[in-house]
């Protein structure tokens, strides 16, 4: 039973990470027209996470009634994971973004598998295999090219920010794999969701940062929309399966490779932009999304054969080695040959 159930439970949460992945990659180009057009980041922030934390609720308040104990056992779990992954991650990267160009803050961003990698490297101080290492520079290589970070220059604050946006978005994978049994992971991300919009509200009422959700329309390749329809979509549809699906997915496939197929979100956004604000991408991007899914591919194939190794240890009978007894313990059972 076991080499048809392993394959299946992966696929399925290859299939989650990807859609995953999608789902997130829309939201760059839907909130970026709306943000132009006068809407403040902690507005759309709050919007977006609140939509999407209200709309998994339901798995939250069930984990709640199963267990009364919940929110005391777990509360800083459900902290953590709205103030680093949700709201951090967010943070950090928009600040990057206005302080160095998009592109460079992506590619530091998106770092984030490689380093977990490393962290793996130092946690279990064990060499990663030459597959991952070979992935990992692929990878690297390709976002280098998607980007395409010709001519950029570097801002070391802004730098900083980026590496801040890619430590926690370790922390999301690191966090999502261990979700199971009393802590579900859905759970898990409507908690941190609305940890998250929480804190970005007080800082909008603290005046920390600035709020503005004036009623704009945007517009699509010439087609105008009121300005919180796309942001509905983001939180709605994109933000809500981006986390739900995320979080189901790293447990199944593990941290590393789900922070790899997690790159996919960056080939993604540049389709959506494409095709939702007409930026088209470069011939060069396309050559970068090659070598991404690449590095993918060979990280996933080193992952493929550590699972074939386990289940082949599983599945082996162990060999049944016939004790040889003396003659000293060849005692004649009762009823036998008589009895002492």
């Amino acid at each position: 039973m076991q080499p048809t159930r392993l394959p299946a439970h992966r696929t399925a949460g290859i299939v989650m990470a990807i859609v995953s992945a999608l789902a997130f990659s829309s939201s760059g180009p839907l909130v970026k027209p709306l943000l132009e057009a006068g809407w403040s980041l902690s507005a759309a922030l709050i919007v977006r996470m609140g939509l999407a934390g209200l709309i998994l609720s339901p798995m939250l308040v069930r984990a709640i009634h199963r267990e009364r104990s919940f929110l005391r056992r777990h509360a800083w779990s459900l902290v953590a994971f709205g103030l680093i992954p949700v709201a951090g991650c967010q943070l950090l990267f928009f600040s990057a973004m206005q302080r160095m160009p998009v592109a460079v803050a992506l590619l530091i961003q998106y770092l984030a598998p490689v380093m977990l990698v490393g962290f793996v490297w130092l946690r279990t101080r064990r060499a990663p295999s030459h597959l991952v290492i070979g992935g990992s520079i692929v990878a690297v290589a390709g976002l280098i090219f998607v980007v395409d970070i010709a001519g950029a220059r570097f801002d070391p604050l802004g730098t900083l920010f980026a590496l801040g946006a890619a430590v926690c978005v370790c922390v999301y994978f690191v966090m999502s794999e261990r979700t199971g049994g009393d802590l579900p992971p859905l759970a898990l991300a409507s908690g941190g969701l609305l940890v998250g919009a929480g804190f970005m509200g007080l800082l909008a009422v603290t005046g920390v940062m600035p709020f503005a959700a004036p009623q704009v329309t945007v517009a699509f390749r010439g087609i105008e929309l009121p300005g919180l329809l796309p942001l509905l979509w983001v939180g709605g549809v994109g933000t809500t399966l981006g986390y739900a699906l995320g979080v189901m997915a790293v447990p199944r496939i593990g941290s590393r490779v789900a922070s790899f197929i997690g790159l996919s979100e960056v080939l993604f956004a540049l389709a959506f932009a494409w095709l939702l604000i007409g930026e088209t991408p470069a011939p060069v991007q396309f050559v970068g999304g090659a070598l991404i899914l690449v590095g993918v591919v060979l990280v996933r194939m080193d992952a493929a054969e550590a699972d074939a190794i386990s289940a082949s240890a599983a599945l082996t009978p162990l060999e049944v080695i016939p004790l040889e007894v003396s003659p000293l313990e060849q005692t004649p059972a009762k009823g036998e040959h008589g009895s002492r």
